[in-house]
């Protein structure tokens, strides 16, 4: 029997060891997504205790809670951050077979040393210990990312951030690169023509003209495109049910906007139409820049209004859609890529059924240009676990080339997150190990070695030009 979490976790062949230790173990991490906040960085951050860096705003944990009959106020309410960590605490025996009991522990002793397993009877004394741990200047915030080996991370914007943490953190000249990535969702949401309109209204204020038309609209997103170029971004981001890509005219967009802004009602077809002409613009701009753009498919958000009207978004009321996506993925991907304004494009899906459509729809449009350059994203959110990571490598792996895959990312709110990145590479080791074991590939370790390392840092090095 193997010990729990030893040197080898994961890891079931001597091949399959000497590959992630030897290979994969060392590299740096490029953290190309994240919802990590700027201002806790730039200003470097020191946590009061562990509850504060690990249970504020993970939805992960809030939703296991919950399911193990906590009431709310020990997880968003207004219980003190000691009963808040003791009722996780409670839970984690409850997690066995879900990935938040081996991030738990992995992230315990990676940051923390901390070999014990949490359970209420350990509560205290982890509590105590890292929260002592969590006082020491190594680890503020920018000292927990360099324990992680982390070599840059891109944030997550809207077009009206101000981005003044990320100048911030420039000036400090941190060891760190921190990066903002563009996320316009909120500039193309119809579907709640006021809260559309009320962002418009904030964006003729950042920007001190006034917005009555779409050009003018247009004109004013793509300043904050070129402010955010200028700051530094590189990568943009979309958080989507799925592609838009109706047919439409420009004279049609007019005048949807204008019904937008006149607060008129504006029909279900309008409302796809506006969003794929957003879309498409957005997509122009990243091209002319040379930029990474994400898109982010197939969750199905906010499923209880209950918990939403009393918490807000984020909060852990989401879950996996079963949206149809080929069809028009391929329609906008395709549009771009005949005007020739594709531009490096990562996809992710939500929906594990859709793994082969995406591993089979980057090969679309990968055109020889660039080395994977349309890339069938990291395993994401619901999916990031061991059954969802090893599924999106074996879809790629058979319908790719995962040797050009640019590998894991965290997604994450948390700084403690990082050993997510070291899960993906246990596995990726494990999946390559196991084959040349049995044969399926050669015995190889310099090159296969490489392949490795390429996946989890010299890739995304490249493709992102970090």
């Amino acid at each position: 029997m193997k010990p729990f979490l030893d040197e080898n976790f994961l890891l079931q062949s001597k091949t399959a060891e000497r590959l992630y230790h030897d290979f994969a173990k060392q590299m740096p991490i490029i953290d190309y997504h994240n919802h990590l906040i700027s201002e806790q960085i730039a200003n470097d951050v020191t946590f009061e205790n562990i509850t504060q860096v690990w249970l504020y705003g993970d939805h992960y944990k809030w939703r296991a809670m919950r399911t193990n009959g906590v009431n709310e106020e020990y997880i968003t309410g207004n219980k003190s951050d000691y009963e808040k960590f003791e009722k996780w605490a409670e839970t984690v025996p409850y997690t066995l077979r879900n990935p938040l009991y081996h991030w738990t522990h992995l992230e315990l002793q990676r940051y923390f040393d901390v070999h014990d397993l949490l359970s209420g009877k350990t509560a205290r004394s982890v509590y105590d210990t890292c929260t002592y741990k969590l006082q020491q200047p190594e680890y503020s915030v920018q000292g927990l990312l360099g324990k992680m080996n982390v070599e840059a991370v891109c944030t997550t914007d809207d077009p009206l951030d101000s981005l003044e943490f990320h100048q911030q953190i420039v000036a400090q000249g941190a060891d760190i690169k921190v990066r903002p990535a563009f996320r316009p969702d909120k500039a193309m949401n119809a579907d709640d023509l006021g809260a559309l309109n009320a962002y418009i209204d904030k964006l003729e204020q950042v920007i001190d003209t006034s917005i009555n038309s779409l050009d003018a609209y247009l004109q004013a997103l793509k300043q904050r495109h070129d402010f955010f170029a200028v700051n530094g971004c590189s990568v943009s981001d979309h958080g989507l049910e799925q592609i838009y890509a109706e047919d439409y005219s420009d004279e049609e967009i007019s005048s949807i906007f204008n019904k937008i802004r006149n607060r008129q009602h504006i029909s279900h077809t309008e409302n796809l139409k506006f969003k794929s002409a957003m879309l498409f613009q957005f997509a122009i701009w990243d091209h002319a820049k040379g930029w990474v753009q994400q898109y982010h498919l197939g969750a199905l958000r906010n499923n209880n209004t209950r918990m939403l009207s009393k918490l807000g978004p984020d909060t852990g009321w989401d879950s996996i859609g079963d949206f149809s996506q080929a069809r028009q993925l391929s329609k906008f991907l395709n549009k771009l890529d005949s005007e020739d304004k594709l531009t490096k494009t990562i996809v992710y899906n939500l929906n594990p059924a859709d793994n082969e459509l995406l591993a089979t729809m980057i090969g679309n449009f990968n055109d020889g240009s660039v080395a994977g350059k349309v890339q069938f994203g990291s395993a994401w959110w619901f999916l990031d676990q061991k059954d969802g990571m090893i599924r999106q490598m074996n879809a790629l792996s058979n319908m790719g080339l995962i040797s050009r895959f640019v590998g894991m990312l965290t997604d994450s709110r948390s700084f403690l997150s990082y050993p997510r990145h070291e899960y993906f590479r246990r596995l990726l080791c494990n999946l390559f190990g196991e084959e040349i074991e049995s044969g399926e590939l050669p015995n190889d370790m310099e090159w296969t070695g490489k392949i490795i390392q390429d996946i989890c840092y010299n890739n995304a090095k490249e493709y992102f030009g970090f």
